[in-house]
């Protein structure tokens, strides 16, 4: 079959691989267009566009997926098949109808739940012991098309969100070469979602990743993990801000208030939180590098009684 692949990040970069590595023709690629990224914001090409350049393939990144230049060149390379993963757009009607055989999308959760921008973090944050990907077919309303495959995964106590995404675009590359082979076939089966049991995994913002210290240290954990590695967790000390990259926990309740520094010494940054202690692993003061808490200790005073504060 002929395929045209939407794609932008690093999570889409397995299954453009996968497809390249079938029997079946990726005729073109569609990704976002290249914008500022990083500290230095710098205009630099998205993971995918490097891929798709380095493979040889036709390339279209419209600003807008109305444009009649895009249009035209969509439906001129005649795909049989649309897929779908971490594009970052919604589609339009338009490109909906031009594949022979609609659109196949890879989305990373147990759909109905998490449909949405951010299902992978959401799921962490909310301390989710399971995700997945789903492939689905893709229609108007975001993330509700019928189900073609899914598959499980556990969630590890101490994951980020980072390293379960490596693993779902793994994962979802294979599910979705495999749903391919089956739809061309023409052995498809498909199961509608569920509406009514469908939660949303909304876009993530860089204020989420402000720490209450009053919540427990689970919960302080799991957001930390879910931010990681973007927009990252962060907390105050005296005045100044500092990203909690990696963590544990224990259970124990001393009798401090929540904030609290109870231990800093050698490798250990432990926290008094509403209800258990954070044991910081990995730490960050804003525009400087992650450093392990042993090196951060070795140059940044802090005594045991000083606290973490939810304001500068």
């Amino acid at each position: 079959m002929r395929l045209v692949f939407f794609g932008t990040p690093d999570f889409a970069v397995p299954t453009l691989d996968a497809l390249l590595r079938s029997h079946h023709h990726v005729v073109g690629v569609v990704t976002r267009p290249d914008r500022p990224r990083g500290r230095g914001q710098k205009t630099t090409a998205a993971p995918i566009k490097i891929r798709a350049a380095a493979a040889g393939l036709a390339l279209l990144q419209p600003d807008r997926l109305t444009d009649p230049g895009f249009l035209g060149a969509f439906a001129a390379l005649r795909p049989d098949l649309g897929i779908v993963a971490a594009y970052g757009k919604i589609l339009t009607d338009a490109v909906l109808a031009t594949p022979r055989l609609g659109l196949l999308n890879v989305h990373a959760s147990l759909l109905p739940q998490y449909r949405g921008a951010a299902p992978i973090h959401r799921a962490i944050i909310n301390g989710d012991r399971e995700t997945g990907v789903t492939i689905m077919r893709v229609v108007k309303a975001l993330d509700a098309g019928p189900m073609l495959a899914r598959v499980r995964r556990p969630i590890g106590a101490d994951e980020t969100s980072e390293e379960v995404e490596r693993d779902l675009a793994r994962l979802g590359a294979d599910l979705l070469a495999a749903s391919v082979d089956v739809l061309a076939g023409g052995r498809v089966q498909e199961t509608p979602q569920n509406d009514a049991t469908a939660t949303y995994a909304h876009r993530l913002t860089k204020d989420e990743g402000l720490i209450d210290w009053t919540w427990s240290a689970q919960r302080i954990h799991n957001l930390i993990r879910g931010l990681h590695p973007w927009p990252h967790a962060f907390t105050f000390l005296g005045g100044h801000r500092l990203i909690l990259r990696r963590s544990t926990t224990s259970p124990e309740s001393p009798a401090a208030p929540p904030g609290t520094i109870l231990e800093s010494a050698g490798d250990r940054l432990r926290v008094v939180a509403g209800a258990g202690v954070l044991d910081v692993v990995e730490i960050q003061a804003e525009g400087k590098r992650p450093m392990a808490v042993r090196d951060f200790l070795a140059g940044h005073r802090i005594a045991h009684g000083d606290a973490f504060k939810s304001c500068p």
